[in-house]
């Protein structure tokens, strides 16, 4: 792995204990005031504080915590989900094939983000219900994937003996298909998980998002509906704080899929 490739992999580390140790890491609550509205970046307060006084890198500690959540959620449901059904897809065959690939054609042909906004404003403001809003749509990818994969692989001819010696389809998975189809699934569900935070921040920002998980999409949501936030120096440490760290997880995720797959030797295409 690249010089780059490991630094990334140190950023998401640190992300992510960032949010597992939100308590510990900051010295002062994500909810309540700890000073006064609007203070400058501090020894006392590193990154300020909003406009009821609460700490800004508590907020993006805790943030962490809730934007993590959504992008493991998303990845496991949809990554692993949508690779069960593209396994069961790829070996079936026949009319059950032709039935799951039109049922994932209409997903694809919906637009991702006015159908989150949709379903995410129909299941309510919530973080688990923002991750099945994602993945209803988001485990088209993996299942396309791993279903093309498991096609190539079931006209070898060890794979036709193994039928015919009358392996069933868990003992064919277990065997044949997951060694050889678990690259395709560990990078599209970390593909999926950055899709997620990004999504989720999306959300939020536009208010459907949880108004209590504090995460970095509700933080540059409160922000943003400040007035008169582009006319004073605020956003400089309000604005640039989440964005900042949001994209320093979701390149660094970028980073790792592209390592992984080149540490595979394998043309992975994104379908």
């Amino acid at each position: 792995m690249s010089n780059l490739g490991k630094f990334a992999i140190v950023i998401i580390i640190v992300i992510i204990v960032l949010g597992i140790l939100s308590p510990l890491i900051s010295r002062h609550p994500h909810n309540l005031p700890s000073g006064s509205a609007l203070e400058s970046p501090s020894w006392e307060h590193w990154l300020g504080t909003d406009d009821l006084g609460i700490d800004i890198w508590a907020q993006i500690c805790h943030g962490a915590r809730a934007s993590t959540f959504v992008g493991a959620g998303t990845a496991l449901l949809a990554g692993v989900g949508g690779s069960i059904v593209g396994m069961l897809s790829g070996y079936l065959g026949g009319d059950s094939d032709r039935i799951i690939m039109r049922i994932s054609d209409m997903a694809m042909a919906l637009p991702d983000m006015p159908t989150t906004i949709i379903l995410g404003a129909f299941f309510g403001p919530s973080l688990k219900n923002i991750i099945i809003a994602i993945s209803l749509y988001s485990w088209v990818a993996p299942a396309r994937l791993v279903r093309s994969k498991v096609l190539a692989i079931k006209e070898e001819n060890y794979m036709k003996a193994a039928k015919s010696y009358g392996a069933n389809f868990w003992h064919m998975t277990k065997v044949h298909f997951l060694p050889q189809v678990l690259p395709l699934i560990a990078v599209s569900m970390i593909r999926l998980f950055s899709k997620a935070v990004v999504v989720e921040a999306g959300l939020s920002f536009l208010g459907l998002g949880d108004p209590t998980s504090k995460s970095w999409g509700v933080i540059l949501h409160h922000a943003i509906n400040f007035k008169g936030i582009y006319f004073t120096e605020y956003w400089k440490w309000w604005l640039v704080s989440p964005v900042f760290i949001m994209m320093s997880f979701t390149t660094s995720l970028a980073i790792i899929s592209r390592e992984l797959e080149r540490l595979w030797n394998g043309k992975i295409e994104w379908i």
